[in-house]
């Protein structure tokens, strides 16, 4: 029988984007939501698509990926954005590649078109990337998609509960000495909704500032 996948998808008001990320999911896979404060009706459409919601009431994506995967039930574990930037069918290949021996199996964003991805984004993204291969992790993209072993996850100890939660990871990861692989995913319009992040000038500078203290820092 083909392992379960639970996929972990760290949630504040995403009632517009969600609905299709959960119908897209493949066969076999699972889908925890955090809820993550929501004000909109995040957890009571993740239900009624037959998602299990935890809610998290800490906010920070560092604070909802952490407690998805301390609630989750697989071994095989996937974190994806809620917002169906990156479809749900490009988990598998980062699960097959873990099947295969990679301790850590990351999506690096492609644009699908060049207005999918601000200029800001793209460029505290690269920024982000080069301080992260400076330190021996072999990426180009912050890991916004993956997939890794539970329990592995949770022993690496990223203390993050904010923007730097993936950036902390895959230094530490990095240096525990873990195969880490990288594969093209096509990034795509969200589905719905704005970004908390990439939505506007401050909200890239804030994450950034976040995610390159938590370079500096792992």
């Amino acid at each position: 029988m083909t392992e379960t996948v639970e996929v972990v998808l760290p949630c504040l008001n995403e009632e517009e984007a969600l609905p299709t990320v959960l119908r897209a999911l493949p066969e076999g896979y699972t889908a925890l939501v955090v809820d993550n404060g929501s004000t909109d009706d995040t957890a009571a459409v993740a239900r009624e698509l037959g998602a299990r919601v935890v809610a998290e009431p800490r906010r920070g994506y560092g604070a909802a990926v952490h407690a998805g995967l301390a609630n989750a039930r697989a071994d095989l574990v996937a974190v994806l954005d809620a917002d169906g930037s990156v479809h749900p069918t490009e988990l598998l290949t980062l699960v097959r590649l873990v099947r295969e021996g990679a301790d850590l199996a990351v999506g690096r964003r492609v644009n699908s078109h060049r207005s999918v991805q601000p200029w800001h984004a793209k460029a505290g993204n690269a920024v982000l990337s080069a301080m992260l291969r400076r330190r021996g992790v072999p990426v180009h993209d912050i890991a916004s998609v993956r997939v890794g072993h539970r329990e592995k996850l949770l022993a690496l100890g990223v203390a993050d509960r904010a923007f730097g939660y993936p950036v902390e990871l895959l230094v530490r990861a990095a240096r525990s000495g873990w195969r880490i692989e990288e594969v093209d995913v096509p990034y795509l319009p969200r589905a719905g909704g704005k970004s908390k992040v990439s939505g506007s000038v401050l909200g890239t500078v804030r994450a950034v500032r976040d995610l390159g203290t938590a370079v500096l820092r792992s």
